[in-house]
């Protein structure tokens, strides 16, 4: 790790931030050890990512199989393994997420046609920084408004996740 991670209770002044993340988490993970440096990015970072992992009306599988796609292709093995309990446990089985380790196709008989769509897009706004028209459209005849918000928030937040991770090198 490229930064010293704050070990939980031994810093008075993050109890109430701690107390937080315990309660939402379960436990202080070395991601959030990291983050306690600045308590307002790891309280706004908990706030949103526990928004996009607990409240959204997306599908918990659908979810996790996007973070997991993420974390392939952002090449971070970290998030990649802390998600496949979830993803497990929410009804994916494991040949869908072995699938999203083959980053050269968008489409395999493990994924069915909204789990192929999801991997697309997440493929096109993590590799290329876009979604084209048609893709769009895709997702749009699909997912309603409020689907399509949480679709690319947890795109876009577990991007941040799993960047963040790589520039600390936060690992195993």
């Amino acid at each position: 790790m490229r930064i010293e991670a704050i070990e939980p209770g031994t810093r008075s002044a993050l109890a109430e931030l701690e107390q937080q993340i315990q309660a939402e988490r379960g436990r202080i993970s070395p991601l959030y050890q990291v983050l306690l440096h600045s308590p307002a990015i790891a309280k706004g970072w908990e706030q949103m990512l526990s928004a996009v992992r607990n409240y959204s009306s997306i599908d918990a599988g659908l979810r996790e199989l996007i973070i997991l796609r993420v974390a392939m292709l952002n090449q971070a093995a970290y998030e990649f393994d802390a998600h496949v309990p979830h993803a497990l446990k929410a009804g994916v089985t494991q040949a869908a997420i072995d699938a999203t380790r083959d980053t050269a196709t968008t489409a395999s008989p493990d994924w069915d046609g909204l789990q192929q769509l999801a991997i697309a897009v997440t493929d096109a706004l993590t590799r290329d920084l876009q979604v084209p028209e048609p893709l769009f459209a895709q997702v749009a005849a699909r997912f309603n408004a409020q689907e399509q918000v949480e679709l690319f928030a947890t795109i876009g937040a577990y991007n941040m996740v799993s960047r963040f991770l790589n520039a600390f090198e936060i690992g195993h």
